[in-house]
C-alpha cells in the first residue's frame, strides 16, 4: 500500500516533481531537478515563493541581471514573480531540491535583507530534540518571508519522542536510513525519500543506520526546528516554550 507521507525519488516517473498538489500537499510542493551541463529554465516562480538545494554539482544562478555562482550544499531563495535559469558547470551537471511555498505570506511578515544565496557550512549550529542538530539556510531574517530553509542531522540510533509540529513540512533525505512511524505508517526512509509532514500530525523519524541522516526541509510559517511538541502539548525540548493552543 502506498505511503500518505513518504515517496521514494527513484519510484517516480522522471525522479521531477514528487510532492505535488495531487499527492496532498496544499501548502509545499517538492520537486527534484537534475540538470545537465549547459543552462536550463527558465523557471518562472509566479506566485509561489522558492528554495533550491543543491545536492551535487556547481553551477551559477541566472536571476535578472545576476549571475551568482553556487557550490554543492547551497541554498538559494527565489521571491515570487522571479524568474532564473540555472547554468550547471561540466562533467557533471548538478542536482537540486526544489520546493515551493504556494501561498506566500505576505508584507505583514517583518523581513531582514535579502540574501539570494547560503552556503551550508557558513551557517551556525542549532540543537533540537534528542541530539539533534540543524543548519538553518534561511528564514524571514534573511528575507524568506513565508517559511524556514534548514538541513538536519539526526545521530545514529537516535529516535527522538514522539512529537508534532505547528508547522507543515517538506523534507528530502540526503543520506542515511531510518523509519518515519506516522499515523499508524511505519515507513523505510533512505536517501532520496520525500516527506510530507502536515501540521499537527504526530511522528517520530528513528536512525536506524550506522551514519547520521542529513535532510534539507522547509516548513511554513518559519520559525525554529527545534519548536516540537509532545502529545500533551508540552515542549519535545527543554527551554522552549509548550504550544500555546494546547
Amino acid at each position: 500500500m502506498a505511503s500518505r507521507y513518504v515517496v521514494h525519488r527513484d519510484g517516480t516517473a522522471g525522479g521531477g516533481a514528487i510532492l505535488t498538489e495531487e499527492f496532498g500537499c496544499g501548502i509545499l510542493t517538492e520537486a527534484v531537478l537534475t540538470i545537465d551541463p549547459g543552462t536550463a529554465g527558465p523557471y518562472e516562480a509566479g506566485r509561489h515563493e522558492e528554495t533550491l538545494f543543491v545536492l551535487a554539482g556547481t553551477g551559477t544562478l541566472l536571476l535578472g541581471d545576476d549571475e551568482i555562482e553556487f557550490a554543492e550544499e547551497s541554498g538559494l531563495h527565489i521571491a515570487p514573480g522571479e524568474a532564473y535559469r540555472l547554468r550547471a558547470n561540466a562533467p557533471v551537471g548538478i542536482d537540486v531540491v526544489s520546493v515551493r511555498v504556494l501561498n506566500p505570506a505576505g508584507e505583514e511578515i517583518e523581513t531582514g535583507p535579502r540574501r539570494v544565496i547560503s552556503r551550508l557550512d557558513e551557517q551556525g549550529i542549532g540543537h533540537a530534540t534528542a541530539g539533534r542538530e540543524y543548519r538553518i539556510l534561511a528564514g524571514p531574517e534573511t528575507g524568506f518571508r513565508s517559511g524556514t530553509h534548514f538541513v538536519g542531522y539526526i545521530p545514529p540510533g537516535d529516535a527522538a519522542p514522539v512529537h508534532y509540529h505547528r508547522y507543515d513540512e517538506v523534507i528530502y533525505v540526503i543520506e542515511g536510513e531510518a523509519i518515519l512511524h506516522i499515523d499508524g505508517e511505519h515507513n523505510p526512509l533512505r536517501a532520496g525519500s520525500c516527506i510530507h509532514l502536515p501540521a499537527r500530525v504526530l511522528h517520530q523519524i528513528e536512525n536506524t543506520g550506522d551514519i547520521p541522516i542529513r535532510e534539507v526541509a522547509v516548513f511554513v510559517p518559519g520559525g525554529s526546528p527545534a519548536a516540537a511538541y509532545l502529545p500533551d502539548g508540552t515542549s519535545a525540548y527543554a527551554g522552549q516554550p509548550d504550544d500555546p493552543d494546547r
